[in-house]
């Protein structure tokens, strides 16, 4: 039988000991474990950055996998700790709605209130519930995957709506969702929002001061400093500058509008 496999993905950075103080929780439940950072890099409290990262990501990995989901800013409160089924995935996580993504893309899912403490650290704190409550869970369920005995199955667990372009007329208005670390904006617009715009039919985009009117196959198609649209490995628009920072070289950020006019 193939080593379980459990992703990390947290707000913690590097800088400091607790990613390491996870991992060694997780492996000294079980030493079989193979772990796994997507990353550790994402914006500090920003449960919406959060959804973006695992929902891109976790269907890269092989049946079974259990991701870890560690972006809490309501550490100590009431918020309950889940434990999600999925498809084919787990998902160990706080319910916040930093599953948000995962739950708009995956068929159906079943989602447990994590009550049961012997699961737990003891003692445990109630400021550092990734080394206490949600690295322990995922290393005992990589032991015996029997989700039932993690806690009861809830149905009100949150979740919010991903930003959704919106259409009038012959235009077509998205956001920025996220500026990456190249500095490429991804937006909410996907290849089925504008299929005249894959399709090489006539259109405009408007983002900040500038306009784009054609679909670039790659971020290198242009001249160095130009802005580009091109479809992102992640399924998404993105405006690009070939060798540049699209987010400084347009003044924006995440949040700014993008405006698709076709014809």
């Amino acid at each position: 039988m193939a080593r379980p496999i459990i992703t990390l993905t947290t707000d913690y950075g590097t800088g400091d000991h607790l990613v390491g103080v996870m991992k060694g929780v997780i492996l000294k439940l079980n030493p079989e474990a193979r772990i796994v950072d997507i990353t550790h890099d994402v914006m500090p409290f920003d449960i919406l950055d959060a959804a973006l990262v695992i929902g891109q990501v976790y269907n890269n990995f092989p049946p079974k996998t259990i991701h870890v989901v560690v972006v809490d800013p309501g550490v100590g409160s009431q918020r309950r700790p889940i434990l999600v089924t999925g498809d084919q995935h787990y998902y160990v996580a706080p319910d916040n709605g930093v599953l948000s993504m995962v739950y708009e893309r995956e068929p159906k899912v079943t989602v447990r209130h994590i009550n049961a403490e012997h699961y737990f650290l003891n003692p445990m704190s109630n400021t550092f519930h990734g080394r206490d409550v949600f690295a322990p869970v995922a290393a005992w369920l990589s032991k015996n995957w029997q989700t039932p005995s993690f806690g009861d199955e809830v149905t009100d667990y949150v979740r919010f709506s991903m930003p959704k372009p919106k259409v009038a007329g012959n235009t077509i208005k998205g956001v920025v969702l996220k500026v990456d670390n190249f500095g490429n904006l991804i937006t909410n617009l996907t290849p089925e929002d504008v299929p005249q715009v894959v399709g090489g039919g006539k259109f405009k985009i408007t983002v900040g001061s500038r306009e784009i009117d054609k679909l670039s196959q790659t971020y290198v198609h242009g001249a160095p400093g130009e802005v580009l649209a091109v479809i992102g490995s992640s399924g998404f628009v993105e405006i690009a500058v070939n060798k540049g920072h699209a987010g400084k070289s347009l003044g924006l950020q995440r949040g700014a509008e993008v405006m698709v006019t076709l014809g």
